[in-house]
């Protein structure tokens, strides 16, 4: 079903090569019988596109030919022969990752850990990382990683409600219960302000949040986080066993990919609890293995936003209880302007928290 006609051709951001990301015309997509054509609104930037397009980023498509944006949404333009969940018209948000379908991990709702993954020939696709994604103008996705968007919510809140998901898949692989609980989150990226949010709307008893911003903690704060700690004025293992009066927190959420924030985690979880570690890593880190062994802590990891934890992120934002829009969204660019909105981040000029951008 078609609402109107899609042009021929569009623009697109490319990936010549490690940092060559141009922008240039190239033919719109065609939706498969199972997927849905998007017109994009809106495409966020994250840490992880830094790493796709200096070229750190594993199994992506070949230089040239490969369009980044994992946190994009827009309007439904076409769909797919045998599709009637959308039509077009609908607004929609997405999850990045759709997986084979086929594999013992995705039948079991662990699609972000397909073991087809990058095989396109057996369903595997991950937008914006393993296929083209949303910054460009339209983008073709399968329908089973869409959702559709509340009218109260804005394209704004949809780029961090995928973000929200990778926050709440993690809470999910870690057991999810922690009403009552204390929580201690590192790095208050998007995805730590994100997750802080989800933790509170979750009945969590203390959430502590740790960075080394102060504008990142005050913006945490204005978010509803009562503990905030900078760990570059003061001991954040310290700090975080004093608020819990030398106990430990239940959960430490690891989402600032510092190389020493592991063994801080090991440090300020109690005995029997959890460490979560959603965030990637420059290189190596250092952890002291025996020390979490003898405090019987349990480890989890969680990559991306599964289990269908985006509808889950969408029904909490559409509630009160997840804000974004006006407080994480700090810059937008035009899709021309690509290239000085990557310079932005990786600078971090005018303290962007999320850089979104406009095709």
């Amino acid at each position: 079903m078609i609402i109107a006609s899609a042009p021929t051709t569009m623009r697109a951001a490319v990936l010549y090569g490690p940092g060559d990301l141009r922008v240039v015309d190239r033919p719109v997509p065609r939706p498969g019988p199972e997927d849905v054509l998007v017109r994009v609104e809106m495409c966020g930037a994250c840490g992880t596109d830094l790493k796709i397009v200096d070229g750190h980023f594993p199994q992506t498509p070949p230089f040239g030919e490969f369009t980044p944006g994992h946190e994009w949404t827009g309007v439904v333009v076409e769909t797919g022969s045998t599709v009637d969940e959308f039509q077009p018209g609908d607004r929609v948000c997405i999850e990045a990752h759709r997986g084979c379908g086929r594999c013992a991990n995705c039948l079991v709702g662990r699609y972000t850990a397909c073991l087809n993954y990058g095989n396109p020939a057996k369903g595997h696709r991950a937008s914006g990382m393993t296929a083209n994604g949303g910054f460009a103008e339209y983008v073709v996705h399968h329908v089973s990683a869409l959702y559709h968007l509340p009218a109260e919510l804005s394209a704004e809140d949809a780029v961090l409600i995928t973000t929200a998901g990778t926050g709440l898949y993690g809470l999910d692989v870690a057991g999810g219960y922690i009403v009552g609980q204390d929580v201690a989150i590192f790095g208050p990226g998007p995805v730590g302000l994100m997750t802080a949010q989800v933790c509170r709307a979750m009945g969590a008893a203390r959430v502590i949040l740790v960075g080394t911003r102060p504008s990142r903690l005050e913006l945490g704060a204005k978010l509803g986080v009562r503990h905030t700690i900078n760990s570059s004025e003061v001991d954040p293992v310290r700090a975080v066993l004093e608020l819990t009066g030398e106990q430990g927190v239940d959960l430490a959420i690891e989402a600032s990919g510092g190389l020493g924030t592991p063994q801080q985690c090991a440090e300020v979880t109690k005995r029997g609890g959890k460490i979560l570690f959603v965030a990637f890593y420059r290189d190596s880190v250092q952890l002291d293995l025996s020390a979490v062994v003898r405090k019987d802590i349990t480890m989890y990891t969680s990559r991306g936003e599964g289990r269908n934890n985006v509808q889950r992120a969408v029904a909490l934002a559409a509630s009160g209880q997840l804000r974004a829009k006006k407080e994480l969204v700090t810059h937008r660019f035009p899709l021309d302007q690509i290239a000085e909105a990557f310079r932005v981040m990786r600078e971090r000029e005018g303290d962007p928290v999320k850089v979104v951008v406009v095709p």
